[in-house]
């Protein structure tokens, strides 16, 4: 009990912070849904009108269709740079806290900065105001800026792997694919889960880059939920709708880490 009890109190803080700064505001939100809210703080409770209202919003499923496009695109893509560049880290012997440093750079970039710079390099080929290439040229900034973070963890990963176990492999006539899959991958299976979760759900909720590079264009190609619910919420007031928006967001990224997780957990 005393163990408990000091555990516990280790972890009262955080979780004071977590229920004062993401519970309790979650809940704030899924009333806000329920509710059809003025900027002057009057409001009525309107049900699951909010809801019904985005089921029906043209706009608003195709924010949905768009997002999940560019989760489809940016995610294994982000994923693939991360464990490739861990792979070729974890070759190198000489001056590794340099390459590593420099791979970390793009990842503690400002944002908006990227972003501008990058909305530069795309200006002469015209993919910003492409509908069919938006989606992939907005991925490509979202991997740059953040594989770095991911890369890391994979790198971890990669260090946990017993010697050993490779060297034996290796001496069994074990090519390079070969102790990738049988041997270094079930070691990673937990490092790719976590990253696969924060890269997913970091997907979902992208909203900087479309802000700073294409404000939703060409003709909503690139309008995300993300954007919607800031378009819902501070261009046109709606709070309710805005707070649907957000709701469904929420919901949409706790069944895809939930699918996730089934799956990883079957492939076991």
């Amino acid at each position: 009990m005393r163990k408990s009890v000091t555990i516990l109190l280790f972890l009262l803080p955080s979780l004071v912070l977590f229920g004062v700064f993401r519970f309790l505001p979650m809940l704030g939100a899924v009333g806000l849904s329920l509710t059809e809210f003025h900027i002057g703080g009057d409001w009525q409770f309107v049900g699951m009108a909010n809801y019904r209202d985005l089921a029906q919003d043209r706009i608003f499923l195709t924010s949905l269709r768009t997002t999940l496009g560019y989760v489809v695109i940016c995610v294994p893509l982000t994923v693939a740079v991360a464990l490739g560049t861990a792979l070729l880290l974890n070759r190198v012997r000489w001056a590794r806290g340099v390459f590593r440093t420099a791979l970390l750079t793009p990842y503690v970039t400002s944002l908006v900065l990227a972003g501008v710079v990058w909305q530069w390099l795309y200006e002469p080929l015209g993919v910003l105001g492409n509908p069919s290439l938006v989606l992939p040229a907005l991925a490509v900034v979202s991997v740059w800026k953040g594989f770095g973070y991911s890369m890391l963890i994979l790198f971890a990963g990669i260090q946990n792997v017993p010697p050993d176990c490779l060297d034996a492999a290796k001496a069994d006539g074990a090519n390079s694919w070969q102790r990738f899959r049988l041997i270094l991958l079930p070691f990673l299976r937990p490092a790719l889960f976590f990253v696969v979760v924060i890269e997913t759900i970091g997907a979902f909720q992208v909203f900087d880059i479309v802000y700073v590079m294409t404000g939703g264009g060409p003709t909503r190609s690139s309008y995300t939920l993300a954007y919607a619910v800031y378009d819902y919420g501070f261009k046109h007031l709606d709070f309710g709708h805005a707070a649907a928006a957000g709701i469904v967001l929420l919901a949409v990224v706790m069944l895809v880490s939930l699918t996730q997780r089934g799956v990883l957990d079957r492939s076991r």
